[in-house]
């Protein structure tokens, strides 16, 4: 019989890394292991204070309840309202059933022979801080660089953007922005209008979540790309879904599938999309390379050509080693890295 338990991992940031909703130092995993006679599957259950559904103070111990009922053959609860911990049990189960735990989804990523194009991230800060990161990330041949916005003065950001700009045009360089929901209704469209002189390929969460109607004005008004990023978090209704979609009608939707319950569900987001013709592409929340590894794997699976917002391994100093590795702003498999085991 089938046998759970959990590890709990914090991860620890090399650098404090600035968001609009704060300064991140360390961020909480849990490493779910599933065991089978001799095979063993690991996923991982990985929360983003404040923004995860299910960050609350019972998480855990509804991951030993979850376990427990594994462990005794009862029936499983509906995870549902849990969605770190169904992507961490749909990614054990698939690596308890692979023949390799961590190649999920066997492709020529996985492979180590192609690679998935990703976006540099640069963090909130003073603007020299920023301004250091974006230098770094060209100087790693980075073509696509996101920007975190709304925590500094906004002619600030505008002033870094434009210094971005004036070096590279936008078929050299394509520049995203993130608000992370910070501007203010009264003055988001603005705010926008502004952006947009330095060709911005599209803003992410420009104005907080539940504001559709508004949300729906600016995509259709705004002189840059709107995509939905935290507006899908905690939002597992299809119909509700499908509903969201229709009335904001974003140019684009990003999907995490950490925050909405696994692969299985961003399926069906990517398939809502498509019916709506809203284009797409996949970040990670700040896993660890376990989640990561599961996510990029699954991303290369869906053959988008849009960079992806996969990145994010690099950022601890306690990261678990694996073959994972950027190389000229993309995402590669060296296989010749061993993983280091956990399990």
């Amino acid at each position: 019989m089938m046998q759970a338990q959990f590890v709990k991992h914090t991860l620890t940031f090399k650098r404090p890394s600035g968001t609009s909703r704060g300064i991140l130092k360390t961020k909480d995993s849990w490493f779910l292991i599933l065991t089978d006679q001799e095979k063993r599957g690991i996923g991982e259950c990985s929360l983003l204070r404040g923004l995860s559904h299910d960050d609350r103070p019972n998480f855990e111990d509804i991951l030993k309840e979850f376990c427990n009922q594994i462990n005794t053959g009862q029936p499983l609860m509906d995870l549902t309202q849990w969605p770190a911990i169904k992507m961490g049990y749909e990614t054990a189960l698939l690596s308890l059933k692979a023949s390799n735990p961590y190649e999920l989804f066997p492709s020529l990523f996985s492979q180590g022979k192609k690679a998935i194009p990703i976006n540099g991230l640069v963090w909130m800060g003073s603007f020299d801080f920023m301004k250091e990161q974006i230098d770094s990330l060209l100087a790693r041949d980075f073509d696509c660089i996101k920007i975190k916005i709304g925590a500094i003065d906004f002619d600030e950001e505008l002033r870094l953007i434009s210094q971005l700009r004036s070096r590279y045009d936008e078929n050299t360089i394509t520049i995203r922005v993130d608000a992370n929901g910070a501007f203010a209704p009264e003055d988001a469209l603005s705010k926008l209008k502004q952006l947009s002189a330095f060709q911005i390929h599209s803003i992410e969460q420009p104005i907080a979540i539940n504001q559709w109607e508004l949300m729906s004005s600016l995509c259709q008004k705004s002189p840059i790309p709107i995509a939905l990023d935290e507006e899908l978090i905690g939002v597992f209704d299809p119909e509700t879904q499908s509903k969201l979609l229709s009335q904001i009608q974003p140019q684009y939707v990003i999907f995490k599938p950490t925050l909405l319950g696994g692969f299985s569900n961003t399926q069906r987001w990517i398939d809502l999309a498509q019916q709506h013709n809203i284009d797409w592409w996949i970040t990670s929340a700040l896993e660890s390379n376990i989640g990561l590894n599961a996510i990029a794997q699954w991303t290369y699976t869906q053959n988008s050509i849009l960079p992806q917002g996969l990145g994010t391994g690099s950022l601890f100093i306690n990261n678990i080693d694996s073959p994972l590795v950027i190389n000229k702003g993309c995402l590669w498999n060296d296989n010749s890295i061993p993983w280091k085991e956990i399990f």
